[in-house]
């Protein structure tokens, strides 16, 4: 079979148009994968995105071929996808960002990989990430300064290796993970849709702990239908329409928390002029007024995430601390030295947050608010601030970022929806309305 018309421009296409090609036999998934590893190997000297990838790429193109001689095997058949380094794969090396496991390859699938093969997918690499997915960045650059003369920013993190790869569009769409904004954030830095579900939606077994109470497998994409088909898929709960398929208008609450002053001029200004667009669209738009004992969850988030860790990575830090960076090993003492008295008052300003939450989002299907504080910072001796999804993530409320507009660098902006718990099929059907109404074009990667 030949390689099909506009194979070169296989990297521009969304998931869910290569599924129908796929599964219509219209594409073969070898030749989907050709065009990915050949982009890789283009891109990927700037871009590092990449923790592992089959240098020969006899590996993905022998799967892949195997693929082209099966009948379509689910809702991902022949679709590549990108798996954070700190998700365990079966016989494909697995670090979690770190030089302390180096070389170390899992003798079985996390569950959430497991249910993406067996929905037809195959793992085209393992995405870069920060160390333990906490906060020492990795090399990966953002993919939107990759011209040579450019500047660099942060990606974001700790899902930096996977936000870069969707953008660049070395792989449709990726799996990540979140304890504070690990999936929002690097998404808006990018440029791409991030969807962090309610707790357990997507299984985390298998994956390097570092916080029982905040760790979530999200999904980061270039469109939110495609971010919904990989997440079906890996939570095994099914479904068949398209988030973009329901038809309503969302009630959308607006909302900057207690932090607008760490917002860019930019972000403030996104954040203000969206909604009038969202609302002349046809939305229902109004201010949601943030409850003040809601300014606790910020470092309340922060309290959980830092002593949970500490206990997570006490073994690392007991034997093997020389292999650690020093920024780490300074959060995990930091963590180890919180009483448990303070523990157990930021689980309860949780408790109490979860209780009022209603009152928040009064008439609202969902609540708009900033992504982050700005585009992605210059250099990459950060991943940026996780602030604007730390209360989110401490109540457990699923959220989205679409991206919104761009900075005058030149560099995305992304937007924050967050919905009740529980209510992920209603925020993912709002997301893409507010998609579709933004119309945002942040595409400038996959040129």
């Amino acid at each position: 079979m030949p390689e099909p018309r506009g194979a070169a421009d296989l990297h521009r296409r969304s998931a869910v148009d290569l599924a129908r090609a796929l599964a219509a036999g219209a594409l073969r998934p070898s030749h989907l994968a050709a065009a990915l590893i050949e982009r890789s190997a283009a891109l990927e000297p700037q871009l590092q995105a990449w923790a592992w990838l089959d240098r020969e790429a006899a590996h993905g193109r022998a799967r892949a071929a195997a693929l082209d001689r099966l009948a379509a095997t689910g809702p991902l058949h022949g679709l590549p996808f990108g798996v954070k380094d700190n998700i365990d794969t079966q016989g494909l090396p697995t670090a979690y960002g770190s030089r302390v496991y180096a070389g170390h390859v899992p003798l079985s699938d996390a569950a959430c990989v497991a249910l993406a093969r067996g929905a037809g997918g195959w793992v085209l690499g393992k995405t870069a990430c920060t160390e333990f997915a906490n906060m020492t960045p990795c090399a990966t650059r953002n993919p939107h300064d990759r011209d040579p003369g450019a500047e660099l920013h942060t990606p974001g993190g700790s899902s930096s290796g996977s936000a870069a790869a969707v953008a660049a569009g070395l792989v449709p769409f990726a799996l990540g993970t979140q304890t504070a904004g690990s999936v929002i954030r690097p998404a808006s830095f990018c440029g791409v849709v991030g969807y962090k579900p309610s707790p357990g939606r997507i299984p985390r077994a298998g994956v390097k702990a570092n916080a029982d109470t905040l760790d979530e497998v999200g999904v980061l994409a270039r469109s939110v239908d495609d971010a919904a088909l990989l997440a079906r898929a890996v939570s095994g709960l099914g479904g068949v329409d398209l988030p973009s398929a329901a038809a309503f208008r969302p009630r959308i609450g607006v909302t900057l928390t207690s932090r607008a002053d760490a917002m860019s001029l930019e972000m403030a200004a996104l954040v203000a002029n969206a909604p009038k667009r969202l609302a002349a669209a046809g939305a229902r738009v109004h201010d949601a007024d943030w409850p003040t004992a809601f300014d606790a969850l910020f470092d309340a988030q922060r309290t959980v995430q830092l002593f949970e860790t500490a206990r997570a990575l006490a073994p690392e830090l007991m034997y093997r601390s020389a292999m650690l960076s020093r920024g780490l090993v300074a959060l995990l003492t930091e963590g180890a030295r919180i009483a448990p008295a303070a523990y157990a008052a930021a689980l309860g300003a949780a408790r109490a947050g979860r209780a009022a939450l209603e009152g928040l989002f009064a008439g609202a299907d969902v609540l708009l608010t900033a992504a982050a504080p700005g585009t992605a910072p210059e250099s990459l001796a950060s991943t940026g601030d996780p602030q604007f999804s730390r209360p989110w993530q401490l109540l457990g409320c699923p959220s989205v970022t679409v991206p919104g507009g761009r900075g005058a660098n030149g560099l995305p902006l992304g937007l924050q929806l967050v919905a009740r718990v529980g209510d992920d099929d209603r925020l993912l059907a709002a997301a893409a309305w507010v998609e579709r109404a933004l119309a945002v074009d942040v595409s400038k990667p996959l040129q």
